[in-house]
């Protein structure tokens, strides 16, 4: 049985400010981020981890390595762009006010109906090649690491989209858990890296926030 611990990076300045930030926007983490992926390390501290694959994006990579920092035990890293955020096209930047004045119904379908999304007026990637991409190379690190735990450190959106097709979820649903939060850990687990268990979702305990930030969750 292959873990595959699946956490989205820490908490950014666009993160904070509500602007989309996909794979071509890059802002910096947030300084209490640091704190938050020392916490989530300690969380991970007890868990043997055979690898951890992040992808490229400064957000992502400085998260995943920060994390191993605060593990405090050697574990390989592996930079791998197909883990990059969901190629956003025209929202890119933009603020969540400015995407949903301008296309309402492509905000709408983005956020609640992936099978309605219309990646070509946005020029954007669609749900089904976002899936694909990231969906391929989960399934790659866990056929090269059948029996381990692994981590995999990507993005809230293209995240989203992969773990709840993993398990089977329909394109038209995959919205339906809601969103997962910065530096939050999902758990899937596999025998044969194609079929998948969610064993956790959008797990945040071990941050013991006592508000609910909406700008922490997409």
């Amino acid at each position: 049985m292959t873990k595959v611990y699946l956490i989205r990076h820490g908490k950014t300045e666009w993160n904070l400010q509500s602007r989309y930030q996909g794979a071509h926007g890059d802002s910096p983490l947030l300084e209490s981020s640091y704190h938050e992926i020392e916490q989530l390390a300690e969380s991970l501290r007890p868990v043997p981890i055979a690898h951890v694959y992040a992808s490229p994006l400064k957000r992502a990579r400085v998260t995943a390595q920060r994390l191993i920092d605060n593990i405090n035990r050697p574990i390989p890293l592996t930079l791998d762009s197909r883990l990059a955020e969901f190629n956003l096209g025209k929202m890119e930047g933009m603020h969540f006010d400015e995407v949903a004045a301008k296309w309402p119904a492509a905000l709408d379908n983005f956020r609640h109906h992936p099978d309605k999304y219309d990646a070509q007026l946005i020029e954007s990637e669609s749900f089904q090649e976002v899936i694909a991409r990231v969906g391929t190379a989960i399934k790659e690190f866990c056929r090269n690491h059948s029996n381990d735990n692994i981590v995999v450190v990507s993005h809230g959106a293209a995240l989203n989209a992969t773990i709840n097709a993993l398990i089977g979820t329909p394109l038209a649903h995959l919205k339906d858990r809601g969103g997962l939060s910065n530096t939050s850990t999902t758990i899937l687990q596999t025998s044969d890296a194609e079929h998948f268990e969610l064993e956790k979702w959008n797990d945040t305990s071990y941050l013991h926030k006592t508000k609910v930030d909406p700008t922490d969750t997409i």
